[in-house]
């Protein structure tokens, strides 16, 4: 028997991790990927975690859209897709506004025909305690990281419905889970999405909707390389950040892609309701 391996071209988010999807990607000598015929909508799809789900799901054989704020770096992730072979479109949108997340669930069904999975990937963080925060910025956490993942999920429920069926991956966080010092507007509304993600789960598992939430803790994204500079004091807190995590490591950002494609894809059909941690082993104490 001779077995082809697939092949997606470009540069994989899944790096090392998908030499070892040999089981996937090859089955008595066909093609075979997770994500075939399936259309996703990832919102915060222009960088960090959201572009590497964008590119995992492309490579698995989801038509993609990705949406968000800055339409330069979702056309980007898009025209990366598209040079791989893939099907993709960039779809600038506020999850925080309806009338947006119901135009962006509409225009990628109107595009692909359909709409099968959704994940709620845009979130935003603030340092501060509650004497610390102000009204106005405990209201932009709120909003973006509780309010957008409502909208945007029940904007996507009527596709789903006529879908027979779909998966919604949220994207909250460890601090979800266990709580953080000056972090207890982010800790709140990341609980939030955790228990958002419980109660729709239970809502509409009789739609044959699933609904799953990824808990990460720190991804070298962007944003955290920021807070880790080069001075001593950055190199110290990146050391003793990094030492709270048995598996010696801050997560990647193909680490929670390879975890949303099996969320979105039939190998999970019969998981809904939980939030998983991602986190190296932090939360096993």
């Amino acid at each position: 028997m001779n077995a082809r391996v697939a092949r997606t071209g470009g540069q994989n988010p899944g790096g090392a991790a998908s030499n070892r999807r040999s089981y996937l990607d090859v089955w008595l000598g066909r093609i075979v990927t997770r994500l075939s015929g399936k259309v996703a909508l990832i919102t915060g799809g222009g960088t960090g975690i959201g572009r590497a789900i964008a590119l995992a799901f492309a490579r698995d054989g989801a038509s993609v859209a990705v949406a968000g704020r800055r339409l330069d770096k979702l056309k980007a992730v898009a025209r990366e897709i598209d040079q791989q072979g893939g099907a993709a479109l960039a779809l600038e949108c506020d999850v925080t506004r309806a009338k947006d997340a119901e135009r962006v669930v509409r225009e990628t069904a109107k595009k692909f025909g359909t709409l099968n999975v959704l994940v709620n990937n845009a979130g935003t963080l603030s340092v501060s305690t509650v004497d610390s925060i102000s009204d106005e910025d405990w209201d932009r956490v709120m909003t973006v990281n509780v309010k957008g993942p409502f909208l945007m999920s029940r904007a996507a429920l009527k596709e789903f419905r006529k879908a027979g069926g779909g998966a919604i991956v949220n994207i909250g966080s460890v601090l979800g889970l266990v709580a953080m010092k000056d972090r207890a507007a982010y800790c709140a509304s990341k609980g939030g999405v955790t228990m958002l993600t419980k109660a729709m789960a239970l809502d509409h598992a009789h739609e044959n909707v699933r609904v799953n939430c990824i808990c990460p803790s720190i991804v070298e994204t962007e944003l955290v390389k920021g807070l880790f500079d080069d001075s001593e004091q950055g190199k110290r807190l990146k050391q003793s950040r990094m030492g709270t995590i048995p598996l010696g490591r801050f997560g990647k950002p193909r680490d929670v892609a390879e975890l949303a494609v099996f969320l979105a894809s039939e190998e999970s059909s019969w998981l809904t309701g939980t939030a998983i941690p991602l986190d190296g082993g932090l939360t096993a104490f």
